[in-house]
């Protein structure tokens, strides 16, 4: 009796496999787009910063404005008031963003100092608690990163605030688009061929 093998297993990974191998270059062109954009935004953290602070500002006029219209359209609900109440603070922190987007970047600061501080700990806490078992130094290790960056943040605020949310954004999306350039020279070499010093038709059996 002869063995089969099961088509199923490979068939399950090959739709994803081959379809990157066969589009590695618009993933490789959008991988090198978005590494340059992270490096402008690095290059320029004031100006990525403001534009930040900018596009969070019409998100929460936009939010603003959508949470009062849903509640003038439910007619008779208990919590109007309080939807309405909430939609006017969303709305006017909205426009006090927009108006004057640097004081949304010194907001966006202290955000970003307080996710640092605040994630820094919890690391620790984990990575403490996880002693002896593997990594968990490496844990210790990024919340005390995440601490030190955080307590430098606070200490040089508010002149930080022209730099530490543009620089961080920009890091973030170069390390992105060169994660994307290299899935997508990886699978580059997967899709060519491999040559194995046999040459077609000789040496066969």
């Amino acid at each position: 009796m002869s063995s089969t093998s099961n088509p199923s297993a490979g068939a399950a990974d090959e739709p994803l496999g081959s379809s990157l191998q066969s589009n590695w270059r618009p993933l490789l062109a959008a991988g090198v787009v978005v590494a340059l954009l992270g490096l402008v935004a690095t290059l320029a953290p004031f100006l990525t910063g403001l534009s930040i602070a900018t596009l969070v500002g019409v998100l929460l006029i936009v939010g603003g404005v959508t949470q009062a219209i849903g509640a003038f359209r439910a007619t008779g609900w208990r919590g109007f008031v309080w939807q309405i109440a909430v939609g006017a603070v969303t709305l006017l922190a909205g426009l006090a963003v927009f108006l004057n987007p640097v004081f949304g970047l010194l907001t966006l600061t202290l955000l970003v100092v307080g996710y640092l501080l605040a994630s820094g700990v919890v690391e620790v806490a984990m990575g403490l608690r996880l002693r002896g078992e593997r990594r968990s130094l490496w844990t210790v290790a990024s919340g005390v990163i995440g601490i030190i960056l955080a307590l430098l943040l606070w200490a040089g605020f508010p002149s930080t605030a022209l730099w530490a949310v543009g620089v961080m954004f920009g890091v973030n999306l170069l390390v992105t688009g060169l994660s994307m350039v290299g899935i997508a020279l990886g699978a580059r070499s997967l899709s060519e061929p491999v040559d194995t010093g046999v040459t077609p038709g000789v040496g066969g059996v």
